[in-house]
């Protein structure tokens, strides 16, 4: 019981925080371009409770999937046919560049808060220094275990021939994976060997996701302390890794080599969550980061009813120097909204099946 309500309160949590983050990005720079934010929500209707201040109704809701800014004189998940007015401080009078600031400003929010958040932790905790090939932990059933690997011993050859770092010994084991591998290892001044069958697992190497070897051995390693500038640029280089990652990713749906099956939504995102929270903050926070940066990309994806839509409409327009007919965005819009239900109704699906069956 106390881990199922510390699982839904860490997914409230992250969310929470995530989507409050993503929405302040569109509510700053539209204030920052004069277009009047009607509502400002955390959740979707129906509204649960709030204040409002100023022109903004400021608003908890009912359905914890998201949330929402309301601009006026725009076409969004509202739908409102009578939005638009022609009033000054309405989106559709802003010029272009404007609008797409204001769009683009959610998931660039999201995706800034990745960077802060990994540089962050990397200034708090340091940065892991691996020193020589001292086995600092193994993964449980993995053939090193089985073959009598211990903590401390030191890995002295593979098929022969000698290795000196933890990168080379990687790069050796990756390369062969389903395969023979004689290892050799020093235990307590004693060299011993064995022939261990890798293991042939999916891992993402260099920003995209391989089909690698393992025996199941971590390294040994230390905590250097890094400087501001050092965690600044970590925290860049590592979100763009990430990203690299999540492309390849949805390249493997698209193309099926992955199936839909490994797509997770909000149980899979609140048991995942769960379960950072209970392996200690770092891992939480981190998770954090990872999916800070999914939420911005799957926003940019042009289906009219995310950012990626609008951004979509708002580039038809710069091109041809006219906006899209009303009547055709409205209809764009219900398709993108039919679409993005249909979607978040095969993740619930798919959520439930992989994590209770």
């Amino acid at each position: 019981m106390v881990s199922t309500i510390e699982t839904i309160l860490s997914a409230i949590l992250l969310l929470g925080i995530l989507v409050f983050l993503h929405e302040l990005g569109h509510f700053i720079v539209a204030k920052l371009v004069g277009i009047r934010v009607e509502t400002f929500s955390i959740g979707f209707p129906p509204r649960l409770f709030g204040k409002k201040i100023g022109e903004t109704d400021y608003c908890v809701s009912a359905t914890p999937l998201g949330g929402y800014v309301k601009l006026a004189g725009m076409i969004d998940e509202s739908l409102d046919k009578e939005t638009i007015k022609g009033e000054p401080w309405e989106y559709q009078s802003k010029p272009v560049p404007h609008r797409m600031a204001t769009i683009f400003a959610g998931p660039l929010m999201n995706v800034l808060f990745t960077v802060f958040l990994l540089g962050a932790l990397l200034y708090i905790s340091g940065n892991p220094v691996v020193d020589g090939t001292t086995i600092g932990y193994l993964t449980k059933d993995f053939p090193a275990e089985q073959a009598g690997i211990q903590v401390g011993d030191r890995i002295v050859s593979l098929n022969g021939t000698t290795i000196s770092s933890w990168e080379e010994m990687t790069d050796v084991i990756y390369a062969i994976p389903d395969k023979d591998l004689l290892v050799e290892w020093e235990h307590e001044e004693e060299i011993l060997s064995a022939t261990l069958h890798t293991r042939k697992q999916e891992l993402p190497v260099d920003g995209e996701i391989r089909e690698v070897g393992m025996i199941g051995i971590g390294a040994e390693h230390f905590m250097e302390k890094v400087g501001l500038f050092t965690a600044a640029q970590y925290g860049f280089e590592r979100t763009v890794y990430l990203t690299k990652l999540i492309f390849s990713s949805l390249k493997r749906l698209i193309s099926g080599r992955e199936s839909l099956r490994s797509i997770g939504g909000p149980v899979m995102i609140a048991k995942i969550a769960g379960d950072s929270a209970r392996s200690g903050w770092e891992a939480f926070l981190s998770f954090m980061a990872f999916l800070s940066l999914n939420l911005a990309i799957v926003n940019l994806l042009p289906i009219p009813a995310l950012d990626g839509g609008h951004l979509f409409f708002l580039v038809i327009e710069g091109v041809t120097r006219k906006p899209l007919p009303f009547k055709a965005r409205l209809v764009l819009q219900k398709v993108g909204m039919l679409v993005l239900f249909t979607l978040i109704i095969f993740i619930v699906f798919n959520d439930v099946r992989n994590v209770f069956f």
